[in-house]
């Protein structure tokens, strides 16, 4: 016998748009909004491989949709959103996943990638969120999901720009929810922590570092990406409606122990 009180947790009838989903956590977070009920719509800019992670998703019995578009282009994001909500229907659920990580000491970063990271890691939030927002508001519902970091309240060297652009997601997220919450939205970020993605790959190579790091943490190891699944899964549910403007983060107590 099911339990009503899960039902909360059901993303049935609902759709939602994974920024960035063809690899590392947002494929692992669609599949898992997949798993709990929701049409997925996919992102990226590889159409090869957003079209293998289609593939690999459809074994779940999930309708699924891909739109190859890049998010740090306004006219792109808005002209893609607004046809897939013509043509195919309401986007219930977004989560601004795609990001982009440089390593470099910060005297000598260079100019032209730090431009870069404030499009891929700010301006995509941005523009992704407006977008999507605009048809949200028009229905008095909708959810947004910015993927933050355990950057967006710390640091290390190395990275202080991508730092800073987590940081902003943090705060883009409270006003997101400064603005649209009376609209019926509710906009909250997860903050992973320090998990085995491509984007880290060079970390989990390190062994200086995956020892430092299993140090650092309390919970002693890397967190894998099917870890944030049900973090994401709460705030993309009915489960989390009075929930807005909140940074969750999924970290292995990373930030609550010195």
């Amino acid at each position: 016998m099911s339990d009503p009180n899960l039902n909360q947790f059901s993303l049935k009838g609902k759709t939602a748009l994974i920024t960035g989903s063809s690899q590392g956590i947002g494929y692992a977070l669609a599949k898992g909004l997949a798993e709990a009920g929701a049409t997925i719509l996919l992102n990226g800019r590889d159409r090869a491989k957003l079209a293998a992670a289609a593939e690999r998703l459809k074994t779940l019995s999930a309708t699924i949709h891909t739109a190859s578009f890049d998010v740090t282009d306004a006219d792109a994001v808005s002209s893609a959103v607004d046809s897939f909500e013509a043509q195919t229907g309401p986007i219930d659920i977004c989560v601004n996943n795609a990001g982009m990580q440089h390593r470099a000491p910060l005297e000598n970063f260079p100019e032209d990638v730090f431009e870069q990271l404030l499009r891929t890691n700010i301006a995509s939030t941005f523009y992704v969120g407006k977008s999507v927002a605009q048809h949200m508001i028009k229905r008095r519902h909708g959810k947004i999901i910015n993927i933050a970091s355990v950057q967006t309240a710390l640091a290390r060297p190395g990275i202080a720009p991508y730092a800073a652009t987590k940081g902003a997601v943090g705060n883009l997220t409270k006003g997101m929810a400064t603005d649209w919450a009376r609209h019926g939205l509710q906009c909250n970020a997860i903050a992973p922590g320090y998990f085995d993605t491509p984007l880290n790959a060079e970390l989990v190579a390190d062994r200086d570092f995956c020892a430092w790091l299993e140090q650092r943490t309390p919970a002693r190891r890397w967190g894998q990406v099917e870890e944030l699944i049900g973090a994401c899964i709460f705030l993309a549910s009915p489960a989390s409606s009075f929930v807005n403007g909140h940074i969750l983060y999924v970290d292995g107590g990373i930030t609550a122990s010195l």
